[in-house]
């Protein structure tokens, strides 16, 4: 088709490919952006790529949004997703018939990758992404604590190792007991301890040496 001859159309395709294939993984659209997505980059290939290499690439492609998914569901840290976004990159870019037209899919994938983030301001987000940021701010009105404040007043106080910290266990500290960790170093039962720091619930303890026992 003349169409395809286009080196510019590329741009269009994989434009609008990218953006309903990430808009699916953002936001919850029942499967349709993500078959408008499988179809527009469908036809990219299938335009561009020997019958041949048309698998390769689409499962290179695939792979790349797979680690993106992979992502935002468990690792959390946007390695995957970049190394994901890179490959999807190279796939459109191999797959092109000229620097040009690949230089355009490559633009395309991208600009449409940044632009599926208007979909989260319409549409319901999915619901691994509150793994990454918490959509409501967390505060006192709320009934959420930066720092829980029973815990926070426990900097500082000495108590007794119920259990052995290793490094995880269970401290007692006046008349109540508490779940808390050390540095690292594994502490015995029945051992003085110090508070040196909580974070949320987590309490954050230290042996205390023979000199402050005596």
């Amino acid at each position: 088709m003349e169409i395809f001859e286009w080196e510019w159309i590329g741009f269009i395709i994989t434009f609008f490919g990218t953006l309903f294939l990430i808009g699916e993984v953002l936001v919850n659209a029942r499967g349709i952006f993500g078959l408008l997505g499988i179809g527009f980059i469908t036809v990219y290939f299938g335009a561009y790529v020997e019958t041949s290499s048309f698998i390769l690439m689409l499962i290179l492609y695939f792979v790349g949004l797979f680690l993106i998914v992979l992502d935002g569901k468990v690792i959390n840290d946007g390695t995957f997703a970049t190394i994901g976004l890179a490959i999807m990159l190279v796939s459109v870019a191999l797959a092109a018939s000229s620097f040009t037209a690949g230089l355009y899919a490559v633009l395309g994938v991208i600009i449409g990758s940044v632009s599926s983030l208007m979909f989260l301001k319409v549409f319901k987000k999915r619901q691994m992404w509150k793994k990454i940021a918490l959509k409501d701010q967390l505060t006192k009105e709320k009934g959420y604590n930066s720092m829980n404040m029973e815990y926070e007043k426990l900097v500082g106080q000495e108590g007794t190792t119920l259990t052995d910290l290793r490094p995880v266990g269970t401290i007692q500290i006046g008349k109540k007991q508490y779940s808390a960790i050390s540095d690292g170093q594994w502490i015995g039962k029945n051992t003085a301890i110090r508070v040196v720091q909580v974070d949320g619930t987590k309490i954050l303890v230290e042996k205390l040496s023979k000199e402050i026992l005596d």
